[in-house]
């Protein structure tokens, strides 16, 4: 990294979830210059899934992650039934 790249800053806002006992990692990242901020969700196995949107808060980026867990979990990985998220 040079002195003219920008600096990734990392929301408070990013942590690790349980989904029915599996982890997934929720990323709220943005560079330094920029006021978005972009939404990354890493699956147990490991695979990146970044949202094409970017969200004004980290607050709103982290809702938005909560909400695809709940509804929609299967996107991420097999369908192992109904899902709980627990906050870790």
């Amino acid at each position: 990294m040079t002195n003219d790249d920008p600096a990734v800053i990392r929301s408070s806002k990013s942590q690790r979830v349980l989904v029915d006992g599996f982890p997934f990692q929720i990323e709220i990242l943005r560079l330094d210059q920029d006021a978005d901020w972009t939404l990354e969700v890493v699956d147990p196995d490991g695979t990146s899934h970044v949202w094409d949107d970017t969200f004004k808060t980290d607050k709103s980026a982290r809702d938005e992650a909560i909400r695809a867990l709940q509804v929609g979990a299967t996107a991420f990985m097999a369908d192992f039934g109904d899902r709980s998220v627990s906050l870790q």
